[in-house]
């Protein structure tokens, strides 16, 4: 019986394995289809102590989802702060004054990955805009 209830089980799975089904998703059509239904979101970056979470670390965290591809209307980012370190609220003061330039560079070449650390510490790579190359030693240059 058991054999018999296996090999049926085989059966109706071979089905699956022979023809899979792999889907993309298209991000860019989904925000043009449902960008006037999308919900409003709050997102809370928190830290405590800047001796064990750097203000670099905690801005690059901040930085890299104030680019994210959603409305910016709907995309609300909140910094909490328990410690109240001075050294935090002057690195997000600056990190302000950075993201005028980081922000606009994100979008106009889809930088992946968002945070500019993690960018910055890749090896530069061959660019075949030199736009591209004279925006991204700008950027360089004014980064924190």
């Amino acid at each position: 019986m058991a054999e018999l209830w296996f090999s049926l089980y085989w059966i109706v799975t071979q089905f699956v394995r022979w023809n899979p089904i792999n889907r993309k998703t298209f991000k860019d059509r989904l925000s043009q289809r449902y960008e006037e239904v999308l919900p409003a979101v709050d997102i809370f970056v928190c830290t405590a102590d800047p001796t064990i979470e750097p203000p670099i670390m905690v801005i690059n965290t901040v930085l890299s989802v104030m680019a994210y591809e959603y409305p910016t209307e709907k995309l609300s980012i909140y910094l909490s702060d328990d410690g109240g370190s001075e050294i935090t609220f002057y690195a997000l003061l600056e990190a302000s004054r950075f993201s005028k330039y980081w922000l606009p560079f994100c979008k106009k070449y889809r930088v992946e990955p968002r945070s500019p650390a993690a960018y910055f510490s890749r090896v530069a790579e061959s660019f075949h805009d030199p736009l591209m190359a004279t925006d991204w030693s700008s950027i360089k240059a004014c980064s924190f």
